[in-house]
């Protein structure tokens, strides 16, 4: 079945190249396709070997999440990308809250430590985080609880394309893609003996101390050898309010038992929720004028308690369970120009991965523990433009090896595997320019028997095709509109299927489904992009509809002293709309005065079920700038509406209204990412919960929190 899927999928392939178009919101980036290996981001073409000025600032309208470089103004779909000063003054302990106010992003805010990216309302296994375009290798898809396995203080930045810009990356991510691009494999020769560039964050909410640093260095003139390291060490933050909302601070208070009568009054400081992370990587690089080949190696370890969910029945005991997380990941990259002929480049990316992680009880004892080994390569073979036509093809492998051990498992030991074929093709027509493309992946997961859980073994298959069509046209000048179709299929996840157990992590007791079908999907995005001067505007307008969905909810009842989750499948709608803008509003001297905007919201709703559990609100945020040579002065409000459309036990969420402000100052010019960025979030020291998280009457956002972060090129 194996091989007919895969001829199936190679005929399939061949015939989108066969005829024009381009993949899954893979628009087109400039008139020229990025040469391989020219992966320099600021947007300019290098040769390989040629000397890299690392102390300029990268483009951030250039999207190189694809085979080509893009421009962000004539994606089909949702992007942003976060780099330069804006990544410096939104970062945080974790990817989830580095992005959170990016259009269309919210985030899984299971604490402070694990906080996962939420695109148009989709988490877990439907958004994938990639690291440099494979996988992060770890389990944050499968929970929560499960924390990210990259620290935001190694990236150089960070793009996000939602919607079906994702194809590219895998079916199952429905919701799009995270992709966290550093430099440890060596894209360029440096123009200097020695690069070095550092960075350092201390903030007050959780006493938060964060240092990293990276030193590049060329050996002759196409050998680059690569090192970095970071520290970052958290006590427990402070919400600034109480700790429960106010319906559990009333049950609370109303308890005889005085013990839980004294977590009405629970307040200030989240308790369990303190961090200590470190990571250490070394990657080279040889890069001449026709090709690079580059490795890397990383170790990567982190401590991190969950804040307590919190029980009001005095025979049920809360836990504070810590997670010890640590992970071996080694990386390669490879690119080649072939010289002409059909193809212009082939590029190889792969990696591997030893992660474990230990759930430790609040007694000192390893309760359950996770182990994983995986590895991710892609193949992609870059088509020479010709006549306005380009593309490319290319193929991707996957192999999962998943194992929990303890006395609170809740998964039997399986295995994933993933094999897929793509293509993405892009026409040029002038004004209009058409996008098609493709996937079909081969995914088989199975399971062992497990007599502690009550399962037999299982292997399931999946054959999974999905499509997306899309046209762009340039209406005036600077304004451009795009439709784009798209037909998903994914596959259920290991979790999804084989979960049945008690879980100390996210405290649930969780329900899978072996006999679960293909998730199917159909989706429609319109965008609107407008750029003139002194202006910009960036719309999207989606709708989604599922067959066989799968999602997890609440059953109202108690297993093992836990709230029971289970997996469901059942028809759904997504729609929603992200919109940002930004007009010069005067010049006063040589300041600048910008203003900014952008708004998100997503209504999802189950058929026959209610409203899909943990959906974000409307969001709107609004700031203002002054922009001068050296310095930048910012102010903003970020307003979130209740959530009131919840399902059955699940409770409404609270809305909330933050102030934010930040100064920037670049001692050597904008053109250089030496800065020191002082920021006060959450000013009026507000309580504030996401809906989309577990935990969210539990853990309250950050409160009141100052912030100094410096970074030095040199």
């Amino acid at each position: 079945m194996l091989r007919a899927g895969l001829l199936c999928g190679v005929a399939f392939l061949w015939a989108g190249v066969a005829h024009a178009g381009e993949a899954a919101g893979e628009a087109p980036a400039t008139n020229d396709a990025a040469p391989a290996g020219d992966a320099d981001v600021a947007g300019e073409r290098h040769d390989r070997n040629a000397p890299g000025d690392y102390h300029a600032q990268a483009a951030s309208d250039i999207v190189v999440t694809a085979p080509f470089k893009r421009d962000v103004g004539t994606l089909l779909s949702g992007a942003s990308v976060v780099s330069g000063e804006t990544l410096t003054r939104e970062l945080r302990p974790t990817i989830g809250e580095t992005l959170a106010r990016q259009p269309g992003v919210s985030s899984t805010s299971f604490g402070p430590n694990a906080s996962r990216p939420i695109l148009r309302g989709f988490q877990g296994d439907r958004v994938r985080v990639l690291t440099d375009g494979i996988g992060t290798f770890d389990v944050s898809s499968t929970s929560a609880d499960h924390a990210v396995v990259i620290n935001p203080l190694t990236a150089d930045r960070i793009e996000v394309l939602r919607g079906p810009s994702a194809l590219l990356f895998g079916s199952s991510a429905v919701g799009g893609v995270v992709n966290v691009i550093d430099s440890r494999i060596p894209r360029r020769v440096p123009d200097e003996p020695i690069h070095v560039d550092a960075i350092g964050t201390y903030g007050t909410a959780a006493n938060e101390r964060s240092v990293g640093g990276a030193v590049e260095s060329p050996i002759g003139d196409k050998f680059v050898v690569h090192f970095d390291g970071s520290y970052s060490k958290t006590g427990d933050l402070d919400t600034g309010g109480h700790i429960l909302t106010p319906a559990l601070r009333a049950q609370a208070a109303a308890n005889p038992d005085p013990e839980i009568a004294e977590l009405a009054d629970l307040k200030g400081k989240l308790p369990n929720s303190a961090a200590r992370t470190w990571e250490v990587a070394g990657g080279a690089a040889v890069i001449t004028d026709t090709g690079n080949f580059g490795v890397s190696v990383s170790r990567y370890d982190s401590l991190y308690g969950v804040p307590i969910r919190y029980s009001l029945d005095p025979d049920i005991e809360a836990e504070a369970v810590r997670l010890d997380v640590k992970q071996t990941r080694v990386d390669f990259r490879g690119e080649v120009e072939t010289g002409g002929g059909f193809l212009q480049s082939i590029k190889l990316r792969g990696g591997y991965a030893d992660y474990q992680h230990s759930e430790i009880e609040d007694t000192g004892e390893v309760g359950t523990t996770f182990y994983s080994q995986g590895w991710e390569g892609r193949l992609e073979l870059v088509q020479q433009e010709r006549g306005g036509w380009r593309g490319a093809i290319g193929g991707q492998m996957m192999i999962r090896d998943f194992n929990v051990i303890g006395e609170e498992k809740f998964l039997p030991k399986n295995e994933t595997q993933q094999y897929g074929l793509f293509t993405l093709q892009e026409f040029d027509l002038g004004a209009v320019k058409v996008e098609a493309g493709g996937r079909f992946e081969h995914s088989v997961i199975s399971a062992d028997a497990d007599a502690d859980l009550g399962n037999p073994a299982y292997h399931r298959t999946f054959d999974a095709l999905s499509a997306s069509l899309g046209a762009g046209v340039d209406i005036v000048q600077g304004w451009r509109v795009g439709l784009n179709l798209s037909r998903t299929e994914r596959a259920p996840s290991a979790d999804e299927l084989f979960a049945n157990g008690p879980h100390a992590g996210t405290q649930a007791f969780e329900i899978g489904d072996p006999t679960f079908g293909k998730e199917k999907s159909w989706g429609l995005e319109a965008t609107l992009r407008g750029k003139g001067e002194g202006y910009s505007i960036n719309a999207s307008v989606f709708h989604s509809w599922f067959d066989n969905y799968i999602y997890e909810t609440a059953t109202g009842e108690i297993e093992d002293d836990l709230p029971v989750y289970r997996f469901a499948q059942g028809d759904a709608r997504y729609y929603g709309f992200e919109v940002e803008g930004s007009a010069t509003l005067a010049h006063i001297g040589q300041t600048t005065i910008v203003a900014d905007a952008l708004a998100d919201y997503v209504r999802a709703k189950i058929k026959h079920d209610g409203p899909v559990p943990r959906i974000p609100p409307l969001r709107v945020l609004g700031g203002i700038e002054a922009q001068a040579e050296r310095i930048t002065g910012r102010v903003e409000v970020e307003w979130t509406d209740d959530q009131k459309r919840v399902t059955e036990f699940e409770t409404p969420t609270e809305g909330y209204t933050m102030v934010n402000a930040s100064l920037a100052f670049k001692p050597f010019g904008s053109a250089n990412s030496t800065s020191i960025v002082l920021s006060a979030n959450n000013i009026f020291d507000v309580v504030a919960r996401r809906h989309a998280s577990f935990l969210k009457d539990y853990a309250p956002l950050a409160g009141r929190d100052f912030r100094i972060t410096t970074r030095i090129n040199f």
